[in-house]
């Protein structure tokens, strides 16, 4: 079993003072540890005993203590939970202490279910006796998730355009499936007719994403319901008023971002904010903060906007998308690292000057109009379009902007892209702000240290501090664990000291006062008894794209020693492909690949037949829970570092270098840490669970400079690089 750990953050006070003392804001105290009434403590006991077989575990325990602790004292808390923690029940607890709604953000779908069907009923049944009422819930999604009455309205008008529209913008769509679409859309007449949500996820069979485009409202088109003709039965406005009501609220972490960015008006005021999957929120944040110019957006938006323009307005628009389309097909794919090339430059000032001409054109919404809603509508796409040329225009030392193309010859998506280069004082300035943060997942921590994954969340470490006192990361000044490595040189200049926002929307600074606490309390799995990290040490450091033949042959030996259970972690399409491949040649086991179908049926047919593999990519890292013997072997192929030619790791890297630091260390290593921990989780996933996790790169073991950091991160499994131990091990769980 795993201990837990913990670790202080600051000696300083804890934001908005003690806890008997209202915040700044002038906010009453959030705990609600009034006589009578039940604890965090005691509503956890009573959750775990309504799990069939449930018993308490000590990690959860101290959790849900951290969390009560943190809610008294208003401090931010960062927790790291194993595996098989039950950290969800652990946060959901105390957080029935606090008064109004508590906001829960994820960043899987996967588990904002398990928290909707499965947790947050069982809490509810558990604390109903106890509380004397029943604790409510809520989910919260962005407006474009809800069925919006007046776009229904108006689709008839739109569906000659749009649903002849190719998805991948390469053409239109031949008759058959056009007609395919208009009956989706008259099917979704018939059901907004007796939905009582109008959540996309309810409807069943559901329906293709360009329809559901035609009868949903993204949030900057939405005209408010004041002024909408269907505002008093809107669903969008009905779930935000349930979550206003709840006692917890569960949402998604790419909403929570965009409500950080709007000025956090779209989440209901709440005094706990808890993070789970924190790991992901960074980049949730970049992909809300990240925009893009296509020609075929531009040809929508043109379409949408004619009718309130002047024929030569709406040409100018045209001219601009055609001349875009030119300079993306004369721009290579990757980063732009001097600024816009002098064809998509001239691209971006023609549709500058054509969106500022068409708004002038359409002018404000007002009362008096005849469609506001349509005109709303206008507005929000031409204004998007001429926020995100002036930004490209600007081209801002604090922006990436990249050209996205398919690879080869074959059409498809082209677009020129722009993200922020950082966002660590984005959520330094937002994220903490009148309220209290409490940041969990399995990996939270480093090469042992929580130092790297903080802040990339904004929350900055302490410098210098005096002899015996405590930092924020949790160890002694100048000192580290035993037997670990220090954080990789360069991590501070990663993310905290370059805030990249877009347009000059966010301030540059962060608060200079964000005290916090972190906590690792470890797993109830044993890890060295029931996992081996195996690294074939022997194997020559990877150097050309797709598969080794030695790796190849090393994979062979593996899989063939086990008999299949086999999950394949791959850093490529093309290595995943040619390893299916090979064993499909030289064995007789049953190889799925990602893509080959729909990815629960694969994970579905490789968890039925033991001997059986499932080979893929990066988004089987952490999307896939198969626990038992159907998985007992992991293998990865190589260390998942960002490829040279992602824009933004390669940008990032590039601005530490700048600094001096390595970018290398500072960016890359900490994101190939974070994604094999993920990849190498996926093999314990109960406390029966034994196998292996064979990592085929021998950087693992030899590199001096990253090699025992990446170890450190990942779960404390026995660890060897000799084959013939693990060979040893694969016969006897063959065998059993």
């Amino acid at each position: 079993m795993t201990p837990a750990t913990t670790t202080t953050a600051t000696d300083q006070a804890a934001p908005g003072g003690a806890s008997d003392q209202a915040t700044p804001g002038g906010r009453a105290p959030a705990h609600r540890g009034r006589p009578g009434r039940p604890g965090a403590a005691e509503l956890l006991a009573a959750a775990v005993g309504a799990v069939p077989g449930g018993a308490a575990r000590t990690g959860q325990q101290a959790m849900t203590t951290a969390i009560a602790e943190a809610i008294r004292t208003r401090t931010h808390l960062l927790v790291q939970a194993g595996t098989g923690t039950g950290k969800s029940l652990a946060y959901l607890a105390p957080a029935l202490t606090v008064t109004g709604p508590v906001v829960v953000s994820t960043a899987t779908l996967a588990l904002q279910s398990q928290l909707v069907e499965h947790d947050l009923p069982r809490l509810a049944d558990a604390a109903e006796p106890m509380l004397r009422r029943r604790p409510t819930f809520a989910v919260l999604k962005g407006r474009h998730h809800y069925l919006c009455l007046a776009r229904l309205e108006n689709s008839a008008e739109e569906e000659p355009a749009d649903l002849f529209d190719s998805p991948a913008g390469g053409g239109t769509q031949w008759l058959g499936a056009a007609g395919r679409l208009g009956k989706q859309v008259e099917r979704l007449r018939d059901w907004a007719m007796e939905t009582e949500t109008g959540d996309r996820d309810e409807l069943d069979p559901g329906v293709d994403d360009q329809v559901w485009r035609q009868v949903s409202m993204p949030a900057r088109e939405c005209v408010g319901a004041a002024r909408c003709p269907y505002g008093e039965e809107c669903f969008a406005e009905a779930s935000r008023a349930r979550a206003r009501e709840a006692d917890i609220v569960v949402t998604n972490h790419s909403l929570l971002a965009v409500d950080m960015i709007a000025g956090r008006h779209i989440v209901p005021p709440h005094k706990l904010l808890v993070v789970d999957e924190a790991h992901e929120l960074a980049d949730r944040v970049s992909s809300a903060a990240q925009a893009e110019l296509n020609p075929d957006l531009i040809d929508r938006s043109t379409r949408r906007a004619r009718p309130l323009l002047p024929p030569e307005t709406a040409e100018m628009l045209v001219e601009a998308g055609d001349a875009l389309a030119v300079g993306l097909a004369e721009s290579p794919a990757g980063r732009l690292t001097g600024g816009l090339p002098p064809a998509l430059r001239e691209a971006c000032t023609l549709l500058d000057s054509a969106t500022r001409n068409a708004l002038e054109a359409v002018g404000d919404v007002k009362a008096d109009d005849p469609d506001p809603v349509r005109k709303q509508q206008v507005r929000a796409v031409l204004d998007e379009l001429s926020k995100t040329t002036q930004r490209l225009l600007e081209s801002s030392d604090n922006d990436v902007a990249w050209v996205e193309k398919p690879d080869g010859p074959a059409a498809g998506r082209r677009a020129l892209v722009v993200a922020p280069l950082s966002v660590a004082g984005t959520l330094a300035n937002h994220l903490y702000e009148e309220r209290t943060v409490v940041a969990t997942s399995a990996t939270l921590t480093l090469g042992g240290r929580f130092d790297t994954v903080a802040r990339s969340l904004g929350l900055e470490t302490a410098g210098p501090v005096p002899a015996g006192s405590q930092p924020a990361g949790g160890q002694p000044a100048g000192s580290q664990p035993a037997g670990s490595q220090p954080a990789p040189p360069g991590g501070a200049d990663a993310n905290a000291n370059t805030d990249a926002r877009p347009s000059g929307q966010l301030a540059d600074l962060a608060p200079e006062d964000l005290s916090w606490r972190s906590l690792d309390v470890g797993s109830p799995f044993d890890y060295a008894k029931q996992g081996i990290l195996y690294v074939a040490a022997h194997l020559p450091r990877p150097t050309v794209s797709g598969l080794p033949a030695q790796a190849g042959e090393e994979l062979l030996t593996l899989i063939g020693t086990l008999g299949g259970r086999t999950l394949g972690l791959f850093s490529s399409r093309r290595a995943a492909q040619q390893a299916a491949e090979l064993v499909r040649a030289r064995t007789g086991l049953t190889v799925h690949v990602q893509g080959e179908q729909a990815l629960p049926l694969l994970v579905r047919r490789f968890r039925e037949d033991q001997a059986s593999c499932l080979f893929g990519v990066m988004s089987l890292w952490q999307g896939v829970d198969v626990p038992g013997d159907a998985c007992q072997l992991v293998v990865i192929d190589r260390l998942p570092f960002p490829r040279p030619d992602e824009p933004l790791a390669a940008a990032r890297a590039a601005a530490v270098d700048s600094a001096g630091g390595s970018g290398f260390a500072a960016v890359s290593v900490p994101i190939a840490a974070i994604r094999l921990a993920q990849g190498a989780g996926r093999l314990i996933r109960s406390a029966g669970d034994k196998g292996v996790v064979a990592v085929l790169d021998s950087r693992l073991e030899t590199a001096r400079g990253y090699g025992a950091f990446l170890r450190r991160s990942l779960p404390p499994f026995w660890y060897t690089t000799r084959p013939d131990v693990v060979h040893g091990a694969l016969r006897r769980l063959a065998a059993s």
